[in-house]
């Protein structure tokens, strides 16, 4: 199969990018390189330095003449989101529908779209995690595009027949995830801890997330090729962690042995953000495996090689 991978150059693109290829499929990559890494990518791949913004995007896409695009490019920074909404929005709205335009003109098959699920559902409540179903209340201009661009593809699947397939990640971590900038909390700590620095953690570190290993959502944009057509999918464990849970299994890894500084909680910060990920079980055959101990082991390992 032919597969155009936009943001293949990012964390989870270059793994999912590598997945893709040893399945044997062909596969291009579509980066600008703002937040992507030529490093990253797989000289395997064939690869295109061109914005998702850019008019070229119609031709490019019409002579590469893929079967799937799996579509991972965006302004992916929450707080930059906030502070420039408009530019947010040029990149995540109106660059999207470029690629669905020309897409659409190529007659592309499918559209697998790497969306959020903790930023879309806000704050979780009871013990159980957010099903696909549940009240979305996105509060940041980021969460609020990758919402609206999950409508669009619903729009372009009932106007031309453009196929889909939306995942929404829980708290993806694992190797290549850059520990500057934005970055996960794992990323984080793992940068600061290899300099044998004492990390900050904001609030009591009691706040929990639903962590992700990046080589299980590589293993379901594979599955996802081939099934999940015009549904939407929660990309998780179903369990959550804590931070001071994440803290002392990396201060172990790390053979560090001092205690984080706390500091107040932020401002909009959730507390409780889990996934339910049972629908992906039943359609997909798709379920996390890896826990927290062994993929942030592996993490470790990738930092120290």
């Amino acid at each position: 199969m032919r597969v155009l991978v936009t943001g293949g150059a990012g964390f989870i693109g270059s793994n999912i990018v590598d997945r893709y290829l040893e399945a044997g499929h062909e596969v291009a990559v579509l980066d600008d390189l703002s937040t992507g890494k030529r490093e990253n990518l797989n000289s395997k791949a064939t690869f295109f330095q061109t914005d998702l913004r850019d008019l070229s995007l119609t031709k490019l896409i019409a002579d590469f003449k893929p079967e799937i695009i799996t579509h991972l490019a965006a302004q992916i920074d929450v707080r930059k989101s906030v502070a420039d909404p408009i530019n947010n929005a040029e990149i995540n709205e109106l660059g999207t529908l470029n690629l669905l335009n020309a897409a659409r003109d190529a007659k592309v098959n499918k559209i697998i779209f790497s969306s959020t699920g903790g930023a879309l559902y806000g704050e979780v409540k009871g013990s159980s995690g957010a099903a696909e179903d549940h009240p979305m209340e996105p509060i940041s201009p980021y969460a609020i595009t990758k919402r609206s661009v999950e409508m669009y593809l619903h729009a372009y699947f009932q106007l031309y027949g453009l196929k889909y397939t939306v995942l929404r990640y829980g708290n993806v971590y694992g190797p290549r995830q850059d520990p500057l900038g934005e970055a996960g909390v794992i990323a984080i700590f793992c940068g600061k801890l290899m300099k044998k620095e004492v990390p900050t953690i904001y609030g009591d570190g009691e706040q929990l997330r639903d962590y992700i290993y990046v080589a299980e959502v590589a293993d379901v944009n594979l599955i996802a090729l081939t099934k999940g057509d015009n549904r939407v999918f929660n990309v998780g464990t179903g369990e959550g962690t804590s931070v001071n849970q994440l803290y002392a299994i990396l201060k172990e890894l790390f053979k560090f042995d001092q205690e984080a500084v706390y500091l107040p909680s932020r401002a909009g910060e959730l507390f409780r953000s889990v996934l339910d990920c049972r629908l992906a079980k039943n359609e997909l055959g798709w379920q996390a495996n890896c826990d927290i101990k062994e993929g942030l082991r592996r993490t470790v390992a990738w930092y120290y090689a």
